[in-house]
């Protein structure tokens, strides 16, 4: 396991705002916290975006609220119901509304 919690050496190269961004944006997608410690060094941010990104992803498979919205305001037009299963699987959701759209 990495040990996030201190540089090798003394005088640590600070973290590009280019890293900076990207573990944020890994941290916000994996719902993580990103140590502040983490941030300030280039190597040990450089080592936890590797490490998160080696990780397996658990994907959420549930429609977007946009695809939800949607569905419901062809269903209305239709006078029918969205199927339940649909609003558990996008690519159902997805199927649902290209065979009833108006």
């Amino acid at each position: 396991m990495l040990d996030y919690t201190h540089s090798e050496t003394p005088t640590a190269l600070p973290a590009t705002p280019k890293q900076i961004a990207f573990a944020r944006r890994i941290a916000e997608q994996q719902n993580l916290v990103l140590p502040w410690e983490i941030q300030q060094d280039r190597r040990l941010i450089s080592a936890w975006i590797d490490t998160q990104l080696a990780a397996p992803r658990i994907y959420d498979t549930r429609p977007s609220s946009k695809q939800v919205a949607f569905a419901e305001r062809i269903a209305r037009i239709r006078r029918r119901a969205v199927p339940d299963e649909c609003f558990r699987d996008r690519s159902m959701m997805s199927r649902w509304i290209d065979s009833n759209k108006p």
